[in-house]
């Protein structure tokens, strides 16, 4: 379950990183500690079937280069979050080793999951928000869709059947087709 330890203390990336590595997933928003457990199967299916169509494009165009849970994003000392996958731009042609040396993400995905679905749909939303990350996607699979956010929507783009994602004028945009990808995700759980 995705839940808050302490209102009272006001975490700290040095704090975060003196907890123990014990297959729990640790993030601070607003200052706040949240727990989680690992993800489970399917919810690693999901991120792996995307990473699948991601890493192409992001390859081809040079547009960036995408990771996985577990990777800590600092966007400052009250706010830590491990994102389930993240695209971050290439820093002269390479691969820049933290947040702050890439100055920015240009996409942000978060798989639903019970323990996690009202803060990605909150918490973690206004965060990627207020840092302006460009896309936003909120997957969820049992309804089959996905929800883009952008920095300055107060509502979400529903997506069930295309979704596109251009990060750069010049590369063409990769298109993923949600009514195959969700198809492929739920026979794979039969």
């Amino acid at each position: 379950m995705f839940m808050a330890v302490s209102a009272t203390k006001e975490w700290t990336v040095d704090m975060l990183e003196a907890l123990p590595d014990d297959g729990n997933r640790y993030e601070i928003l607003g200052g706040e500690l949240y727990v989680t457990p690992s993800p489970a199967w399917r919810h690693q299916a999901v991120v792996w079937r995307l990473s699948i169509l991601l890493d192409p494009y992001l390859e081809q165009g040079r547009v960036g280069f995408g990771l996985s849970a577990p990777a800590d994003v600092i966007f400052d000392r009250r706010n830590v979050v491990e994102p389930d996958l993240f695209v971050a731009p290439l820093l002269n042609g390479r691969m820049p080793n933290t947040l702050e040396e890439a100055g920015s993400l240009l996409l942000v995905v978060e798989v639903l999951s019970p323990s996690t679905r009202r803060a990605d749909r909150t918490k973690k939303r206004l965060l990627y928000q207020s840092f302006r990350v460009p896309e936003y996607w909120i997957v969820d699979v049992d309804a089959r869709l996905i929800e883009r956010w952008r920095p300055d929507d107060r509502r979400p783009e529903i997506l069930d059947e295309t979704i596109e994602w251009q990060p750069s004028p010049e590369a063409a945009p990769l298109r993923i087709d949600l009514t195959a990808f969700f198809a492929r995700i739920h026979e794979d759980a039969r």
